[in-house]
């Protein structure tokens, strides 16, 4: 059984992210994590969601704090804090500020909890992964993020819907950015097991339409209702479930890549990845020359946005230089 923790659990994500992870049968604790401040309504937010699971007939042990000691033994942590995204902002517009909060959490988690997984969900989260991996001094395959996966789930729905079959018909991805620079892998797209490029109805469909509704996305929901919750929140609830059940599932997060795409890497960014109880694990993959094109600028994009923030964060001596982990163990190897 396994202790997952939340920070930034008094967030509208962080919260529900934790609602979502209680329906996890492999999940005997979930500890909130709030700034100092705050204790009041972390403990509000407990008793609260005691008394859903006691409806449910959930067993699960929920704890809160203002301490990231207390982080210490836990198999997951999943990174909600920072300040989200407003109406008209571009996720990429938050970095400097987020990686301040970022930079200083994961330096701490690296040192309490040297064997933990970390799932960033912070925006942007490409960068903040990059963030965390550098800050953590865990392993690549311990830190990974949200990235394209709800992404890929939303274009997943759209073209369910287009041609009229059952969601899990549909087989695709999108790769590189969670933001403007994102790339549809249509041609690793399928359906029903047919590549979509073979179905004549493909002809029609929509592509820049529905590429731009993704992109779009949460944008909309922010505009319309003040933040996204539900869809990131069960995103993560699968991104645990998967790690925690050691699935082996190939999902498209934030990982860092070497040259698996096309000798294309050095960043953490949005990419096929085996996901199991030892973290993520990109798989090499062939893509199209224009998907290859768009994918490098991506990378590109996100490489010096990178640059520019590490730089800052060095020259604030508050933060200090990242540090390596103490482990408590030998660091488990994977693909």
């Amino acid at each position: 059984m396994s202790k997952v923790t939340i920070i930034g659990a008094t967030g509208n994500v962080g919260m529900f992210a934790a609602y979502a992870i209680s329906a996890d049968p492999h999940v005997h604790e979930i500890q909130l994590y709030g700034r100092e401040g705050r204790e009041a309504f972390l403990k509000g937010i407990a008793q609260d969601f005691a008394d859903s699971f006691a409806a449910r007939g959930t067993n699960i042990r929920v704890t809160w704090t203002t301490s990231l000691k207390d982080v210490a033994g836990s198999d997951i942590v999943v990174i909600t804090a920072g300040t989200p995204r407003g109406p008209g902002q571009d996720r990429l517009d938050l970095a400097l500020g987020n990686a301040r909060v970022v930079a200083p959490i994961a330096q701490a988690v690296g040192t309490v909890a040297p064997d933990t997984k970390i799932i960033v969900v912070t925006n942007p989260v490409d960068v903040m992964t990059c963030i965390a991996l550098k800050y953590s001094g865990l392993k690549p395959n311990q830190v990974f993020g949200l990235g394209t996966h709800l992404d890929s789930m939303r274009l997943k729905s759209l073209i369910a819907t287009y041609f009229k079959v059952h969601v899990s018909e549909v087989h695709t991805r999108i790769i590189g950015e969670h933001g403007d620079s994102m790339v549809p892998l249509w041609s690793a797209t399928t359906i029903g097991g047919i590549k979509i490029s073979n179905l004549p109805a493909f002809a029609h469909l929509p592509v820049q339409d529905f590429i731009q509704s993704v992109k779009s996305s949460g944008e909309q929901i922010i505009k319309n209702k003040g933040s996204t919750v539900y869809g990131p929140g069960e995103a993560i609830a699968s991104l645990v479930k998967t790690v925690l059940g050691d699935e082996n599932r190939i999902l498209t997060v934030s990982s860092y890549v070497k040259s698996e795409v096309h000798g294309i890497g050095g960043v953490c960014i949005g990419v096929p990845a085996r996901i199991n109880r030892n973290g993520a694990f990109p798989v090499t993959i062939r893509i199209d020359e224009s998907e290859v094109i768009a994918y490098r600028e991506s990378v590109e994009k996100i490489r010096a946005t990178i640059h520019e923030i590490v730089e800052k964060l060095k020259s604030e001596k508050d933060l200090g230089a990242p540090k390596k982990p103490k482990r408590s163990q030998p660091g488990k190897s994977g693909l």
